[in-house]
Formats: C-alpha cells, sequence, structure tokens
C-alpha cells in the first residue's frame, strides 16, 4: 500500500458559527465531523493525518480528536502561524488575526508530508465514497496532475446564508479549466455568484461542478506555493488584514500558466457541512440516518455499543 496523508485544514476562526465548530459534536456520543473523516479516510487507505491548527488550540484538540483517532492512524499536527512568510512581510502581518488563507495552511504542512496527501476542510463531512475515489487516485497519481473531488453546487449550499465555494468550469475530458473561489447562495432555482476576486456577479445551475477543498497533490506542490507567497504578498502589501492567499486562486493560476493539470473526479457521496449554526442539525440527523444504515457504527470506532 502507498502511503498517504490527510491532510486537515483546522486554523480557521469559525466566525460565522460562533465559535470553534470544528469540536461541535455532531454523532451520538460526541464525534465531530473531523471523526468521520478521518474514519473515512482509514477504511479508505489513508495511512497519516496532519491537523493545521493555531497554536492556541492544540491542547483543546490534542485532548479531543486527537486522543481518539492516535490509536487508529499516525497524527501529526502543524501549527498556521508566519514562520515562513519572507522576513520583509512580518513586520506587515504583526496586527493581522485570521490566518492568511488556505495555500498558506498547506505550506506549513511543507516538513510534514513527503508522500501524495489530500487536502480537505475540517468542518465538510465529504462520505466515504469521496475518499475512496480520493485514494485510488492517489496510488495511481500522473506527474504534474492534480486532483479535484467534485460536488454538484447546489448540494453543497445551505438555505440559511451564502457560503464560500470553488465555482468550477469543466472540459469534456473531466479537467478543470477555471475554478473561482466564490461567495454563493441559493436563489430558488439559481445558485447567485460573486467573485472574491472582485469579478461581477452571475449565477450558474444548481448542477455546476463545485470544489469544497477536497483536493488532491503530490509535495511538488510545496515548491510552487514558496514560490507564489512572496508574490502574492507583494501584490496585495496594501491589504495586508483582509487578503487570503488561497488555495483555489492559486490552482487557478497554475492552469492559465499552463502548469498543471487538475483532473475533475465527481463522488456520488452526499455532502454535509456546519456553515451556520443551525446547519447543525440537519448534520445530526443526517448522520444518524448513517447509522441506522449500517454505514458508521455507533460508536464510530468501538461497535455499536451505547457509550464510547
Amino acid at each position: 500500500m502507498k502511503d498517504k496523508t490527510l491532510l486537515i485544514m483546522a486554523a480557521g476562526m469559525g466566525s460565522r458559527f460562533g465559535g470553534l465548530k470544528q469540536i461541535e459534536p455532531v454523532g451520538p456520543n460526541g464525534e465531530f465531523i473531523i471523526d468521520y473523516s478521518i474514519y473515512d479516510a482509514i477504511k479508505s487507505g489513508f495511512n497519516k493525518v496532519v491537523f493545521i491548527i493555531k497554536e492556541e488550540n492544540y491542547n483543546i484538540f490534542k485532548e479531543t480528536i486527537g486522543k481518539r483517532v492516535e490509536p487508529h492512524i499516525k497524527v501529526e499536527y502543524v501549527f498556521q502561524n508566519n514562520d515562513n512568510i519572507p522576513k520583509k512581510y512580518q513586520e506587515l502581518l504583526k496586527t493581522r488575526k485570521k490566518p492568511l488563507g488556505t495555500a498558506h495552511a498547506i505550506l506549513c504542512a511543507k516538513d510534514k508530508i513527503n508522500e501524495p496527501f489530500a487536502i480537505i476542510n475540517s468542518d465538510d463531512f465529504y462520505g466515504s465514497d469521496a475518499y475512496l475515489k480520493a485514494s485510488d487516485y492517489l496510488s495511481n497519481f500522473k506527474d504534474k496532475h492534480y486532483g479535484l473531488i467534485a460536488y454538484r453546487l447546489g448540494n453543497t449550499l445551505t438555505e440559511n446564508g451564502a457560503a464560500k465555494r470553488g465555482v468550477c468550469k469543466v472540459n469534456e475530458d473531466n479537467e478543470l479549466i477555471t475554478i473561482i473561489e466564490s461567495n454563493t447562495e441559493l436563489d430558488k432555482d439559481k445558485v447567485k455568484v460573486s467573485p472574491l476576486n472582485g469579478s461581477a456577479p452571475f449565477e450558474v445551475s444548481k448542477d455546476t461542478i463545485a470544489s469544497m477543498n477536497m483536493l488532491l497533490f503530490t509535495p511538488s506542490l510545496f515548491k510552487i506555493l514558496e514560490e507564489k507567497l512572496p508574490i502574492f504578498l507583494e501584490d496585495n502589501k496594501d491589504n495586508i488584514e483582509l487578503c487570503e492567499f488561497l488555495i483555489p486562486i492559486v490552482l487557478n493560476e497554475l492552469l492559465e500558466e499552463n502548469k498543471v493539470t487538475v483532473d475533475v473526479i465527481e463522488t456520488t457521496s452526499t455532502w454535509y457541512g456546519v456553515t451556520y449554526k443551525e446547519d447543525k442539525e440537519l448534520v445530526v440527523n443526517a448522520i444518524d440516518k448513517m447509522i441506522k444504515e449500517g454505514i458508521y457504527n455507533n460508536n464510530l470506532y468501538g461497535g455499536n455499543d451505547e457509550k464510547r
């Protein structure tokens, strides 16, 4: 079996949720969404997980998620901080409170990953089929090819407000043409799309391919990110408090430069997530249904007994 790592981005502040939503229980024995993600990843052939977190959250992650999953898979922790930022920009970033973005988060894990890897958001439930397809792709990756596990946009949105999504355009060979990181919101039978790059809003159908940040890479990505980060910081030095170095934007640049091919792999899994507090009940009910269907144990790692 080839080594494969799951890189979980968990340094977000959860501002819209109103707290640290990564550790909000959704399972019958206090399981978090991350627990189900790691469980599915292990079953699919991943043998290491790397958590990207804020340093101040280390103890709570270690004592909750870490304690549960460490008996089942190798675990590493990475802090998203500014140690890998060129010195000339570190002074500018001293007052910034939010993490610098997903592309920067991935770069922080450079020293922990030497094998093909998948990245996911900590607060997204991707489903078992998504991990099976990700694992299969990483076992057979091609040079200069990355992968994107795709969902239908309308199936990833909540009635409770807007959400950030990667709106994709795909060719007939299931290769990514463009990915536009955007604020998206349901509007009857359409989706309103407001690109984060400031370009004009537009509408798409609910059937449009969307990225939920389940992306598949080789370690070649780290060198690319190291080259692009200083350029990004220079371009945004007058907007340093608000700018975000995001992996979809980096991918789009690489596509425009014809440096990589991104294969789009659509999953049959249903996505669930907690963007707003009102979304939690939907996730809890969905997991309860999957337990009744035998997809998950009532006690995730320990069988179907009621107690952990």
